[in-house]
């Protein structure tokens, strides 16, 4: 008993040090990074890209073996299918490199500038971060993605996936270090946690002795409420996408149900997906059984309350519990509200601030729902599944933030950069 306690110590101190020169190292190389021109950054992303594609099969041996252990251990299906590398998927993680190296570099962008009546000229100046830690669960694409736009906007990355993705995440890592170190650019700029110990984890969310400046979850809500409770440095993330949809009783019938079933039925898991469509009361006789009938002919479960199933028996009952549920799956809870005031009072109550929507053709009705509803994104007459920064047209992200310190919305290469002020005088000093 003794000597299981002692090895378990040792392991947690072999582990702390070994994270804490990891951490050294990715610090050094963010300071090199920093110094980077837009040229060699863009040409080691191309560079990473060709050795993705190079190394294929590499990369296709190292993610079986991570699949058969999935398997081996009755993992879900869809869990093995969001683990799973293919040809056509190693060549789109390339492709994500590439249409990085396209982006506008934001390093260095002046996104304002002033002179003062003394005559100091005063600019505001993006700059990178430093080091991101970034904890994700198993889904190897997003360590070529997440390694690719922190290097376009200048920062050292440490990244942590998932234990059942570890083989496909050391190889895609050794990829991308082979671009680096052609293009003459530090290889510690992407590092791999090296173990699968979970004490990993919460070394990075203590910022490993000062050297992460911010972290960044990617995965389910067990995954980013861990990171939110016990990190002691920044938070990019959000716990849950409860989307809404409000239609409105001036929505026109035939948009709202292309709406509403996108967003919904498109990929039913994703953090855009809608949770809760609200039907205006004044819209029950025209568009309630219409957009039911469509989710339900889509392949959707509808849980409605009272006055829903009044209209359409053959739905299930909301609980309160519902109005709160991210489902990542194919059920809805519908609920009619009078009007966009509670609609807007509802999404306060239940939402989770991250993607919220009105269907409408009173300007005035979506001119409050815009003002009033505390979102990262708030949409009139589209899809919530366009919450992406990829359809934003930012690029791609590492995800969706919906705190209001820093980054909100989709987390791209301009949100994973600060600023400071560049001050320019001639002698100026302040009178006493």
């Amino acid at each position: 008993m003794m000597d299981a306690t002692l090895k378990e110590a040792s392991l947690s101190d072999e582990v702390r040090a070994e994270l804490e020169t990891l951490g050294q190292e990715a610090r050094e190389a963010a300071r090199q990074l920093a110094l980077a021109s837009a040229e060699d950054k863009d040409r080691a992303l191309r560079l990473m890209a060709q050795h993705i594609r190079k190394d294929c099969n590499d990369l296709l041996q190292a993610n079986k073996r991570d699949v058969d252990n999935a398997v081996e251990d009755k993992r879900p299906d869809a869990f093995i299918d969001r683990l799973t590398l293919t040809a056509d998927r190693v060549d789109a993680m390339a492709k994500g490199l590439e249409d990085i190296a396209n982006l506008s570099d934001p390093v260095g962008e002046v996104t304002a500038e002033w002179e003062r009546p003394n005559g100091l000229a005063i600019q505001r100046v993006r700059v990178p971060l430093g080091v991101i830690g970034i904890i994700y669960e198993s889904r190897p694409n997003v360590t070529a993605d997440a390694g690719g736009l922190c290097l376009k906007s200048g920062n050292a990355v440490i990244l942590r996936g998932g234990s059942d993705s570890f083989n496909s995440s050391r190889a895609i890592v050794t990829s991308l270090k082979k671009g680096l170190r052609e293009a003459n650019l530090p290889e510690n700029a992407i590092q791999v946690v090296p173990t699968t110990d979970r004490s990993a984890v919460g070394e990075m969310l203590r910022g490993l002795d000062g050297t992460i400046d911010v972290i960044v979850p990617r995965g389910g809500k067990n995954l980013v409420g861990r990171v939110q409770d016990e990190a002691r440095v920044p938070v990019f993330a959000h716990l849950e996408g409860i989307c809404h949809i409000y239609v409105d009783e001036s929505a026109d019938l035939e948009m709202a149900t292309d709406i509403v079933v996108n967003a919904k039925m498109r990929r039913t898991g994703i953090c855009g997906a809608a949770e809760t469509l609200l039907v205006d009361k004044a819209a029950i006789a025209s568009h309630l059984n219409p957009l039911v009938a469509a989710l339900k002919a889509a392949g959707c479960q509808i849980r409605g309350d009272a006055r829903v199933q009044q209209e359409c028996p053959d739905v299930d009952i909301a609980g309160e519990e519902d109005w709160s549920t991210e489902y990542l799956d194919s059920i809805i809870s519908v609920k009619t509200v009078d009007g966009v005031g509670q609609a807007i009072e509802h999404i306060a109550n239940y939402g989770s601030q991250h993607t919220d929507c009105i269907v409408s053709e009173n300007e005035n009705t979506v001119a409050r729902f815009f003002h009033e509803v505390d979102s990262a994104i708030v949409l009139h007459n589209a899809s919530t599944q366009f919450a992406d920064g990829g359809e934003f047209g930012m690029g791609a992200e590492i995800g969706i933030a919906t705190g209001k310190m820093h980054a909100r919305g989709p987390v791209g290469v301009e949100q994973l950069t600060s600023f400071k002020y560049l001050v320019r005088g001639r002698g100026q000093v302040r009178p006493k």
